[in-house]
């Protein structure tokens, strides 16, 4: 049983206590419904805080990479623009050429009139090259893009991709192990003249096509190569005919089949009625399949070759670089037979809330001078800008120069829709869902139940008002002691 005190008020200063709690919740609660949020402070809950604001950052930066993806796309949209008029423009130039090279018809005031116009396009080619421009960025000339250049005889630097990386200063080592080479075929049996006019059935088969010639009487060696070669570019196959004459007598000689393209994709078949003229059987098919391709490396590291062409093999420091050699084999392997300056420039986005979100872009030049550019050809041009209509063969060339630089084009635009269809635009659906996603769960972790809250705060509010109630109460009871006193 208590005793009767006045000295201390046990009942009030506990109650006192627990509205001190009280009024801590209700403050509380309304900090929560004031800001809607229910971890305000790292003590409303440590980890949720340290989520939430991780979720807040990852937000952010998404919002900040759908921002760069759109404008993105813009760049992309631009230089595409610019490619497809350069497109036009190298279709009115087409049309120019196959227009003067109806040479029947034509004099020379027309293919003078032909050759202003198509100068007057590339110009207009090069202005495009020179002008395009997003922001202060040059879209076409070049800058943007990956470029090379190659040093040594028979080397030349075909291209690079965005993970090709720079080279140091003295550019990348190339070397040889083994050089590009046709399918050769020599017969071993000279045709003689007897067998010329006996008549040998003669057939060459390449890429699914076929040529076929049986000799006639009174026909020589050199004759019969004629009109082999005759059948061999009507039927379009990619071999050339020759002959090795006897040395006493030129008229006999072994036949030789060689394919126009180096490197072991390139095959040919041949067939003869006589054994050893070109194949070792009599009418039996022998595949010629002895060409080589050219093996190397690239910087010391692993390289592959297809044809003539040796490329970087991924994962290298070059990785994607391409060059072609069409130089002698060196006696010493371990002497280089040319190097290759790479200049790394091209664009970077960022696409993504972290690091390493990129995508690269390269831009190459589009003036005439780098357009169908070392493009083997009868009248030498070295690129678009030198062609010239004004005659029969500078007419035909200049067709394949500029079917070559629309191809060069073609191939930009198609990579840059590639780029926007698959990379920034997908990406930029990507991010819409990831942010919406991580605002929804950042606000499970992170933002007040306003229900519950106002629930919380009436309850404190209820109970406040009681325990001020009590308060009062519980000061009553010194006075109730000290009325014995008066007793």
């Amino acid at each position: 049983m208590g005793a009767l005190v006045i000295n201390h008020n046990t009942q009030a200063i506990n109650t006192h206590r627990n509205m001190l709690n009280v009024d801590k919740r209700m403050k509380n609660s309304l900090e929560h419904l004031s800001s809607g949020e229910r971890v305000v402070r790292a003590a409303d809950g440590a980890a949720a805080l340290m989520i939430s604001e991780q979720m807040r950052a990852q937000v952010a930066s998404v919002t900040q990479a759908m921002r760069n993806a759109e404008t993105s796309v813009s760049m992309v949209q631009t230089t595409e623009a610019a490619l497809n008029e350069v497109n036009n423009l190298l279709v009115g130039v087409r049309q120019l050429a196959v227009h003067a090279a109806n040479e029947g018809a034509n004099d020379d005031l027309m293919l003078a009139a032909d050759q202003f116009e198509i100068a007057n396009a590339l110009q207009s080619i090069d202005r495009i090259a020179e002008y395009a421009q997003f922001g202060t960025k040059k879209l076409l000339d070049g800058s943007l893009g990956v470029n090379g250049v190659a040093a040594g005889k028979g080397m030349m630097f075909m291209e690079a991709t965005t993970k090709t990386r720079p080279s140091p200063d003295e550019g990348y080592e190339v070397k040889t192990t083994q050089v590009a080479t046709k399918a050769y075929k020599e017969g071993m049996t000279e045709l003689t003249q007897e067998l010329i006019d006996s008549g040998v059935d003669l057939t060459i088969q390449e890429g699914g096509r076929v040529a076929k010639y049986t000799t006639q009487k009174g026909e020589d060696v050199s004759v019969v190569v004629n009109k082999l070669m005759e059948v061999v570019r009507a039927s379009g196959l990619k071999v050339n005919v020759d002959f090795i004459p006897n040395e006493e007598d030129p008229h006999h000689g072994r036949l030789t089949v060689t394919h126009n393209d180096v490197g072991s994709a390139n095959k040919f078949v041949v067939v003869s009625s006589t054994a050893g003229v070109l194949s070792s059987q009599e009418g039996l098919p022998e595949t010629v399949d002895n060409a080589k391709d050219i093996r190397g490396t690239i910087n010391n590291q692993l390289a592959y070759g297809v044809g003539n062409t040796l490329t970087a093999a991924p994962g290298t420091q070059a990785d994607g670089l391409k060059v072609a050699y069409t130089g002698p084999l060196l006696e010493d392997p371990n002497q280089p037979v040319g190097r290759v300056n790479v200049t790394q420039k091209s664009l970077v986005f960022q696409i993504g809330g972290n690091v390493g979100q990129k995508v690269k872009v390269s831009l190459e030049a589009v003036s005439t001078r780098t357009l169908a550019r070392n493009l083997a050809n009868v009248s030498g041009y070295t690129s678009l800008h030198e062609v010239d209509v004004r005659t029969a063969q500078g007419a035909e060339d200049t067709m394949r120069m500029v079917e070559k630089a629309i191809d060069d084009i073609n191939k930009q635009r198609a990579t840059l829709g590639a780029i926007q269809k698959n990379a920034l635009e997908s990406q930029l659906r990507s991010l819409n869902v990831a942010r919406e996603e991580l605002i929804s769960a950042e606000s499970v972790i992170r933002d007040a139940d306003m229900a519950a809250e106002m629930s919380e705060l009436t309850r404190n509010q209820v109970i406040m008002q009681s325990s001020v109630a009590m308060m009062g109460q519980a000061n009553q009871i010194s006075k109730h002691v000290l009325s014995l006193l008066n007793q």
